[in-house]
Formats: C-alpha cells, structure tokens, sequence
C-alpha cells in the first residue's frame, strides 16, 4: 500500500531523529557524489581550510561520502590530524588529474571496452559474468591505491580526531542503500527501510563500489554483492551522518545553490521544439540520481527544524524514560543545523567550456550522443577529469565557500 505524504514525512522524522544521543555538538561534513563535480567540493574545503587557525584540528568530527564525494571523504578522514595539509594534498591531488588516471582513454580500451559492452551485455554473446559499463574504469584503483592512506583513519579515530567516516554504496541484488562506516566501537548499526548501516574497515573497494556511476563505470563486489554508486535509491542522503552522531551538518552539494538569490523566481523558459539527444537524457537522469534526493532531503529537514522551533517550550525533544518505546514523531523530533554550500554557477555550462580538453578518444565517442554539445554537456560535467575543469571548479568552490564566510564562521564557532 503506497505511503501517504504524511507518513513519509512520519517515517522521515523518525529516521532523522533515531540517531544516538549525544551532549556535545558533533558536526557532520556530506559531501555528495557526481564523478568529475567533486573537485567543487575540494575548493569549499579549500575555502574552509583557509578560514582555519593555524594548527588548527578536523572540525567534522563525522565525514560522509557519496560517489566521487566518498573518495575526498576518505582522504579527508585519513589525514584528519592534519585538517590543512590532507586539505592541500586533495588539492593538488584533483588539480593534477588526467581521464587516463580514471578510466582508459585511448583508442584501444575506448573501443575494447564500448564493443564489449555492445556484444556481450546488449547482444548476450559471451560470457555472461562481464559488469555492464560503457566506460573502463580500471585505472582509478590503480591511482586511489597509490595514493590513499587508509590506515590513517585508523589513527585518526584513537587519537580522537575524528569519530566516524563512511560512504554509501548501492547493491543491485539486494536494492539496499548501505553505508559503510569506520568509527568508535560505541557507534550502533543501523537498519532502516532500504539503507542500513554496515560496521567495517575501509578499503579501496568501498570508494570503487560508492563511485561507479551506474552504466558507465562497472560495479565492484563487496563480499557477496556487486554494488554500484551509493547514489542511487538514497533517499536520505544526511540521515548517515546523524545515525553516526552528528547534530549539526555542513553540506557541501554539487547542483546549482537551492538556496541561493533569486532560486525560488520563475525562469523564462525558451524553447527550440528540438528532439533532445541521448547525452540530455542522461544528464537528467543523472541529475536526479546525484542532486534532488539531497535536495529534498535538505528541504524536509528545514521544514522539521521549523517544526521543532514551533513546539511549546515544555514539549521534551527526546523521549524520557516514561515515555514508550516507540515514540511518536513530536515526541522524538530535534532541531539539526544545516549549512549548504552549492556551486553558484552551472558546472555543464563551465564543462561544455572545457570539452576540447578530453582525449581524442572519448571526445569522438561521447560526440555521437550528444555530449559534447552545449545541450548535452551535463554527461561531460561527470567525466570531464582533466586538470583545467577541476581546477576551474576548485576555484568557483573556493570562492562560494568566501561568498558565505560569515555563515561559516559562525557554523564552525570562529566567530
């Protein structure tokens, strides 16, 4: 039987609220996935960074990662007793990317790759164990291997510079949203309506699984499973972080700023009457795998943080122990603070500006579906890894992350 709008919002606030209680203010980072769009993310850190004391420690004591997002979160944990150097090394480490760092680029494993796909997933010749993917993706592990220090977490954790890191991978067999996490042995799982929350050590896999965007990058096998990009299905991108511990949250998204001048104005829509291409397809879609659930889940929470203020002061927020089990959601309902930080400009439009910088290969086959056309440079926005469109993001993410300085300082008790 389908869920009326009210009992999801019900179900959402229970959600939300059921993270473990703590006194103190524990701050959560999300960041959100979108291949090639996490350097903006990189920039806002930057900016943050910055804002820092010198010597200063990781202020997010929580870090949760989706997609491309997962992989900063995990450089981020692993150097958290050095907030500002892990800060500079993500840094060079985006500015200084290339395609062929990530998936094969060249003539040969462009082709190999695409022909394999066409016959063996599309035509069911072959083998039938192949992961279905346009796109090789091999040489990323290759390069998160050699540059990723996992066994910092580890370090960070019992130094008390950090509580808990995790990303989200999506399973195909199971159509669970599971978020992997590394943190304090106090920290609880979790099982909710498709997303639970699975205790474990951080590995490469995790981050290949959490970032292969479905279709073009194949799954990864966790254990018994393949999974995909933890995108997909997540319906509450923010509940991990606060299941994690975390009362007060920074987003960091990677869409155009919801909240920003003039978003909520209506736009003068133009349009051609022109069939759209496969590329402007796939934007979309992949816009509302990466962007609206964060979006929406931001939206609800705002509304239940305005929800929260409204009850009468003698209203507890957490349940006493008089009180059953199972509380009802007024009963059980807590203010979250949340900050978002989200690109003040188009990222396809910065990308279409950059598509001369893809490899001849990948230029050529991503130009019959459209997506090296102006229409369709959203796909490209996700797999444009080269040095001038990251390093053009990290600049826009560093100068939002400025625009906002005082609402930061403020977040992150500067002020």
């Amino acid at each position: 039987m389908p869920m009326t709008t009210s009992a999801i919002e019900q179900q959402t606030v229970r959600s939300a609220c059921d993270a473990p209680a703590v006194a103190e203010s524990v701050t959560g980072l999300i960041l959100s996935g979108g291949g090639a769009r996490a350097a903006y993310q990189v920039g806002v850190l930057a900016g943050i960074a910055d804002l820092l004391p010198a010597g200063a420690q990781n202020p997010f004591p929580v870090i949760v990662g989706t997609s491309a997002g997962a992989i900063n979160a995990v450089k981020l944990a692993s150097g958290a007793a050095h907030f500002r150097t892990a800060i500079h090394e993500l840094t060079l480490f985006w500015q200084s990317f290339r395609s062929h760092q990530v998936l094969r680029s060249d003539w040969a494993g462009v082709m190999r790759q695409a022909s394999r796909f066409f016959v063996r997933s599309l035509l069911g010749i072959g083998r039938k164990q192949v992961p279905v993917a346009l796109l090789d993706s091999s040489p990323l592990k290759e390069l998160l291997t050699e540059r990723l220090n996992l066994a910092g977490i580890e370090a960070a954790i019992n130094d008390r510079h950090l509580r808990a890191v995790a990303v989200t991978a999506f399973g195909y067999e199971s159509g669970q949203a599971v978020t992997f996490y590394q943190g304090k042995g106090t920290i609880d799982a979790w099982l909710r309506h498709r997303r639970i929350g699975q205790p474990t050590q951080l590995t490469v896999d995790h981050l290949l699984a959490s970032s292969a965007i479905p279709l073009l990058f194949a799954p990864v096998k966790l254990e018994h499973e393949y999974f995909g990009d933890g995108a997909v299905r997540q319906s509450a991108p923010i509940s991990p972080a606060l299941h994690l511990g975390a009362n007060r949250v920074l987003v960091v998204g990677v869409s155009g700023n919801p909240r920003g001048p003039g978003a909520n104005k209506p736009v003068h829509r133009v349009v051609s009457g022109a069939q759209p291409s496969l590329a402007q397809i796939s934007g979309h879609m992949l816009n509302s795998t990466f962007i609206d659930s964060l979006e929406s889940d931001i939206e609800l929470l705002e509304r239940l943080n305005l929800l929260s203020r409204m009850l009468p002061p003698s209203m507890p927020h957490q349940p006493s122990p008089q009180i059953s089990e199972q509380p009802t959601p007024v009963q059980s309902l807590a203010p979250v603070e949340v900050l978002v930080i989200s690109p003040s400009q188009p990222l396809d439009e910065i990308a279409a500006r950059h598509r001369r910088e893809l490899p001849a290969a990948l230029r050529t086959f991503l130009r019959g579906p459209g997506a090296t056309k102006t229409s369709g440079a959203g796909v490209l926005s996700y797999l444009l890894f080269e040095s001038g469109y990251c390093s053009e993001l990290i600049e826009l993410g560093r100068r939002d992350a400025m625009a906002q300085k005082e609402q930061l300082m403020k977040f992150l008790r500067l002020d």
